[in-house]
């Protein structure tokens, strides 16, 4: 959730939390910060599988950002832009429709998906291309998506069912079953998966790697984790003070990860590695092309925008053109783009986009939708 007038974006978390020590108080967004001791935390996501389910915790959250602790939004002066998943249930819009116009009275709504907005980035950065095929890979799931002249192409429109919230649980067992119980560790894991984690370029090497013994296994690493007092956040031991043998004097808790750094990326690219029986990352890439018109395939793989939170996993760029360019046939290009941040970029194709002239066109106004209601959304906003 962010907000559009200024300069920088703010990424706040879309959820509240409860702390094991202050069980009764709960904490929304970016209060999180001041939690004292965040192990254990519990989460309350609005969101389930990539859905707006929880509408009460949304509220909250949407009233803290807009209220007096941050935005002091003034309500019948604003339009937002608010993005949601391809295909969203109809009972979702019209209830977002409803807490939007009725509940805060926004003066103007522009539904859309996060994919169009980061292809109008591309598509303005890029002014000689007429197709992209966005790769949004986040916490729920990861979509495949081709734009042309900045319409979405249906019919070849790709869900993969792993995003970070996959990962971050794989990754939680992994370490429970071999060495130390952190299934309620959500919160540390989750930053000791993107401290550690990389995506191989050569999965079979990496794992013979990973066997060795001593200074020759180049994959170990350890990982000391937070105790809340001393250490806020866990870091990696640097290479010249790991002690081979994992049998430290200083006290500190240690977790020593190998094959698990990149295992659990490789679900992105092999969901079947964990019993998804669904194709990985590059060959839907593909195979989403291959569903359109030949003329326009080579436009596409030309045109690869990596977005989402998965993509900063360090070689997932290197990985994801390697496997296309193998799959693709020879006589056409393949680009992949990784932007400067993939996290927040189609926030910024939504700043682009609300300050274009035909912007006025795409919205639906508080005036529309009291004389329309729920249709004059589903005309304007192509979700």
């Amino acid at each position: 959730i962010k907000k559009v007038n200024l300069s920088h974006t703010i990424v706040i978390p879309n959820c509240q939390f409860r702390s094991k020590t202050a069980r009764l108080k709960t904490f929304t967004a970016n209060q999180l910060d001041e939690i004292k001791d965040p192990s254990g935390l519990f989460y309350i996501l609005p969101f389930q599988k990539g859905y707006l389910v929880n509408w009460d915790v949304q509220r909250q959250v949407w009233d803290y950002l807009f209220g007096k602790e941050m935005y002091k939004v003034d309500f019948v002066d604003t339009n937002i832009i608010i993005t949601e998943p391809y295909f969203n249930f109809t009972s979702i819009q019209e209830s977002m429709n409803e807490i939007l116009f009725e509940e805060y009275q926004f003066q103007a709504v522009l539904r859309v998906n996060a994919g169009a907005l980061s292809a109008h980035r591309y598509f303005r950065d890029n002014p000689s291309e007429l197709c992209c095929i966005i790769v949004d890979s986040g916490y729920s799931f990861t979509h495949i998506v081709p734009y042309c002249r900045s319409k979405k192409k249906k019919e070849a429109i790709i869900r993969i069912n792993v995003g970070g919230k996959l990962l971050t649980n794989h990754l939680k067992e992994i370490i429970s079953y071999r060495q130390l119980h952190v299934m309620d560790e959500t919160h540390v894991i989750n930053q000791v998966k993107e401290d550690v984690c990389y995506v191989s370029q050569d999965f079979y090497k990496d794992m013979d790697i990973a066997k060795l013994k001593g200074e020759e296994n180049t994959v170990m690493v350890d990982y000391v984790l937070p105790d809340f007092s001393t250490i806020k956040k866990g870091f990696c031991k640097p290479r010249e003070e790991m002690v081979l043998s994992g049998k430290y004097k200083t006290g500190e808790q240690i977790l020593r990860l190998t094959n698990e750094r990149f295992a659990v990326p490789e679900i992105l690219f092999h969901p079947s590695d964990i019993g998804i029986q669904e194709m990985g990352i590059p060959e839907a890439i593909v195979y989403s092309i291959q569903n359109l018109p030949e003329e326009m395939q080579p436009h596409f793989f030309k045109n690869i925008v990596l977005t989402g939170g998965n993509t900063l996993f360090p070689g997932f760029r290197d990985r994801v053109y390697s496997e296309v360019r193998c799959l693709t046939p020879t006589d056409y290009d393949v680009s992949v783009v990784l932007p400067e941040n993939p996290i927040t970029y189609s926030w910024e194709g939504g700043k682009l986009i609300s300050e274009n002239d035909d912007f006025e066109d795409m919205i639906v106004t508080r005036e529309d939708y009291e004389e329309h209601g729920h249709n004059i959304c589903e005309e304007k906003f192509d979700i």
